[in-house]
């Protein structure tokens, strides 16, 4: 089964670009070690790092069908960092590797403990139901 794995972190403008190079270094290499294993086991189906909240806009269809913008929304608690699509054989595995992200290091090494929601990927309707 699929399931989405979504990292939020702290606001925009505080946290990873401010951290030092070596606590930086430390972080990109527990992801890409992180990822590497999932793509190994066979796991991994996607996993992206995505812009920070001051280059997002919510788009809407406007009267006329041509796209509305709204945004951007620095000012947010917390934002989504970075995503994973794993394809594991249960929702325990899926919490276990969500797990793993959340205890990312940051500063001087110490886990992050960063909320990972973990959420099922829904499969295509039955072809009786399109």
């Amino acid at each position: 089964m699929k399931y989405i794995l979504m990292m939020n972190t702290m606001r925009a403008g505080e946290g990873v670009p401010q951290w030092p190079q070596k606590d930086l270094q430390a972080h990109i290499g527990f992801m890409m070690g992180l990822n590497r294993g999932l793509r190994e086991s066979g796991e991994l189906v996607a996993a992206e790092g995505l812009g920070f909240p001051d280059q997002a806009k919510v788009v809407r269809a406007g009267k006329d069908g041509m796209p509305a913008t709204d945004g951007v929304f620095p000012e947010g608690k917390e934002f989504l960092a970075g995503f994973w699509i794993v394809d594991v054989e249960s929702a325990e595995r899926a919490y276990a590797i969500a797990a793993r992200i959340s205890a990312a290091p940051g500063p001087g090494g110490a886990p992050l403990n960063m909320p990972v929601e973990v959420r099922p990927v829904m499969s295509a309707p039955p072809p009786e139901m399109m």
